[in-house]
C-alpha cells in the first residue's frame, strides 16, 4: 500500500456560465487521427464448443474433451465419405438395372418383353 502512486489532484475549471467543475481526462481536447485500417482474414467460423463446455462442467477430463475436439470432425468426415460411397453404389445399381431391362427388351423379342415386364412388376411390389 505504501508504494502506490498518489493520484494527481483534480483540475478545476470555470465554465462559460460562471460555474466551476472538475475537468476529467475525457473532457480534454483530443488530437484526432485517421482510424487504423484493420486487415483481417476470416477463414471460417470458430468451432462450436458447447459439447466441450458441458463435458468439462460434468467433470470429464481435459483428455476426453481434447479427443472430442479432435475426433469429432474426423467422424463426420468419415461418415460423409461412407454416405457418398453408398450413394454412388445405389446410383450405379439403378443405372445397371435400367441397362439390363433395356437390353432384355430390345434383344429378347416377345419373351424378353414379358421378362422385362415381370422384372418391372417385381420391382414395384417391393
Amino acid at each position: 500500500m505504501e508504494n502506490l502512486p498518489i493520484p494527481a489532484p483534480p483540475t478545476v475549471v470555470q465554465l462559460p456560465d460562471g460555474t466551476y467543475a472538475y475537468a476529467s481526462q475525457a473532457a480534454l481536447p483530443v488530437h484526432k487521427t485517421a482510424p487504423a485500417v484493420v486487415h483481417q482474414h476470416i477463414h471460417q467460423a470458430p468451432p462450436d464448443r458447447t459439447v466441450q463446455r458441458v463435458a468439462l462442467g460434468s467433470g470429464m477430463g481435459a483428455g476426453a474433451v481434447a479427443a472430442g475436439v479432435y475426433f469429432g470432425p474426423l467422424l463426420v468426415g468419415a461418415l460423409t465419405a461412407i454416405a457418398v460411397d453408398l450413394g454412388l453404389l445405389a446410383f450405379l445399381a439403378a443405372v445397371m438395372g435400367w441397362g439390363v431391362v433395356t437390353v432384355v427388351r430390345s434383344i429378347g423379342g416377345p419373351d424378353g418383353k414379358a421378362a422385362a415386364e415381370n422384372l418391372g412388376k417385381a420391382g414395384r411390389r417391393r
